[in-house]
């Protein structure tokens, strides 16, 4: 039976290590087990280890990011065999997790601690600051997580949890600060690591965006949310405004051996330093974009993708040719392009630039497997 809704009091401060002491009671019981996570009392966890987990947690689920981290941490166990590895390797092995800046990040970020802090990762906020590519978020979370410090750690699911904790009727993103003020009143010299982590695990496994599960929770006796008998109401948001839309030309070409021509994209920009196909520019409509080489191109119809500032359309035509690219094969450029070029050659060879019959470019194409 889920618990009687109460009213808490407004200021939680003589309640706050009653409150504490619930969380990590609760978190002891019911933490998640993660791939780069030490359990509750066990040796302290690997910096590297963490701060790795933390970069490629951001804007990525934990489900899709975990065979991610075990595949770098088995090829680059060390930040001085990251800080090694070449450029290529790295981007190629990030394929998939998008948000490209933070592979660039990564590598600037290992190379930084392998030359400049003798392989050892600095074990305070502010050392961690210093670092390239890391921010506010990530400097808190390794400081709190790998060395015990009493950060402020504020992501996603902590906002959610104390949006709920406090009622608090700022819409996000306005309300972004005072959340992140609220979680500093909560935060102590007791176990500050596991601390951050029991919120966090709180956000995504109880105080879950939509349904929260309430009856699960060890905090409703303080949550002003819960209270409320509506703690689904919270965080407030303000309406997002319309997505963009853009649209773009991919060209598949292959050559008499069947590779795939690609090329590696400008370091500054969006998908910055990655490998790709040739594109034609994404900034407005596709129109009349000129083809990498002059061959008879065939329409093998078009994708959509999603990044977070816009929406893509990408027209796709297939060609066989020649030229001065990266000439790949297939199965290797599937296994390693970022999910947009990904799809647009997996609907390039789907046509397949030897079929008879294929529609020329202008005219209908046929129907493509989806």
């Amino acid at each position: 039976m889920p618990p009687v809704p109460v009213h808490p009091p407004a200021d939680l401060s003589a309640e706050r290590p009653a409150l504490r002491a619930a969380l990590l009671d609760w978190y002891d019981a019911h933490g998640r087990t993660l791939a780069w996570r030490a359990a509750p009392g066990a040796a302290a966890p690997d910096p590297y280890r963490v701060w790795l987990s933390e970069v490629m947690l951001q804007q990525t689920t934990t489900p899709h990011a975990t065979p991610y981290f075990q595949a770098f941490a088995s090829r680059w166990p060390t930040v001085p065999d990251l800080a090694a590895a070449e450029d290529s390797d790295v981007m190629a092995a990030w394929a998939g997790l998008g948000y490209y800046a933070r592979a660039r990040n990564l590598l600037a970020c290992a190379r930084a601690v392998a030359h400049d802090h003798g392989g050892a990762f600095p074990d305070t906020e502010a050392g961690l600051l210093a670092l390239p590519g890391v921010g506010a978020y990530t400097a808190a979370a390794v400081a709190a997580i790998a060395f015990d410090r009493p950060a402020n750690v504020v992501d996603g699911n902590v906002e959610r949890v104390m949006a709920r904790l406090f009622a608090v009727e700022t819409p996000l993103p306005a309300a972004k600060p005072g959340l992140r003020r609220l979680a500093a009143s909560l935060v102590g010299d007791e176990r500050p690591g596991d601390w951050a982590q029991a919120l966090m695990d709180l956000g995504a496994t109880v105080c879950r965006p939509g349904r929260p599960l309430c009856e699960l929770c060890p905090l409703t006796r303080w949550c002003a949310g819960f209270g409320s008998g509506a703690p689904e109401r919270y965080p407030l948001k303000t309406k997002k405004a319309d997505r963009p839309h853009r649209a773009g030309v991919a060209w598949v070409l292959r050559d008499d051996r069947g590779r795939v021509a690609l090329v590696r994209r400008p370091d500054k920009g969006l998908l910055g330093g990655m490998t790709g196909l040739p594109t034609s520019d994404w900034s407005g409509p596709a129109a009349e974009a000129a083809p990498p080489v002059a061959v008879e191109w065939r329409d093998a119809g078009a994708v959509e993708h999603v990044f977070t500032h816009f929406s893509l359309t990408l027209s796709v035509r297939t060609a066989t040719g020649a030229g001065d690219f990266l000439w790949t094969d297939p199965d290797e450029a599937l296994r390693s392009l970022p999910t947009v070029f990904r799809k647009a050659l997996e609907r390039g060879l789907s046509l397949g630039p030897h079929d008879i019959g294929e529609a020329l470019v202008g005219q209908s194409p046929r129907t493509l497997r989806r």
